[in-house]
């Protein structure tokens, strides 16, 4: 018998023995295939509040580094914890619909904040070409997708690109990150986002000189506002 001649649904579950769909979070199965994160996880992140905030910790990050009208993350990070495993699975094992889950919650609390309004694009931060032909996708497109998906704002993916492979940020302070990411970016069409309202976003930030960097680079093209938002906010 042909695998075409057999039912869908005994397909579905015999690709389901094989690969379990599991929440990223806390590993339970997932028995909907359109769910990327269990509600019991969802319900246990911890939310900042930050885009609700002027001068909340994001926000400050950015302040005598360059010039962001708004910014904020959606969830705290910590090691060891529920929002950790949920972004590992999406950088580094192909989660990318976990992404576009997280991206979607992104879109409400901005809305509704009115801080970050009026917007005409999203923009993610972007991979260099070799990382991202290594790792197939760029996480914080996944999460743009999302965020796109539930406000209807375009993702410009093309308007600005990694021009340079950095050294790994992991274990670099500030000043070293922001050194090695300088002159990392470079804009595609600047004529695009000249005096638009625009959002870049990413997965997590930590010391923001990734998108410290990068905001600079948009910058050089005289948009009317840029802010910024990422899903996670990681203390040092």
């Amino acid at each position: 018998m042909q695998l075409s001649s057999l039912p869908r649904q005994w397909l579905h579950h015999a690709g389901a023995l094989l690969l379990p769909h599991r929440c990223p979070g806390c590993g339970h199965l997932l028995e909907d295939d359109r769910v990327s994160i269990c509600l019991r996880c969802l319900a246990e992140l911890p939310e900042t509040g930050f885009f609700h905030q002027p001068r909340n910790p994001v926000e400050m990050l950015f302040w005598g580094r360059t010039t962001v009208d708004a910014a904020g993350s959606l969830f705290f990070f910590t090691r060891g914890s529920i929002m950790q495993r949920i972004l590992h699975a999406l950088k580094y094992k192909g989660n990318r619909e976990t992404g576009i889950r997280l991206g979607r919650s992104l879109g409400e609390p901005i809305v509704r904040s009115g801080r970050f309004a009026p917007l005409d694009a999203v923009i993610p931060l972007p991979l260099h070409p070799d990382k991202l032909r290594l790792r197939g996708y760029n996480q914080a497109e996944c999460v743009a997708r999302g965020f796109s998906l539930n406000t209807g704002k375009p993702v410009w993916h093309d308007v600005v690109k990694r021009i340079r492979q950095t050294d790994t940020q992991t274990k670099k302070n500030r000043i070293d990150r922001w050194t090695n990411l300088s002159g990392g970016f470079s804009l595609n069409r600047p004529e695009r986002i000249s005096g638009k309202h625009l959002l870049l976003v990413d997965d997590v930030v930590t010391t923001g000189a990734s998108l410290e960097a990068c905001a600079q680079a948009i910058l050089e093209a005289s948009p009317a506002k840029l802010y910024i938002a990422t899903v996670a906010y990681a203390t040092q």
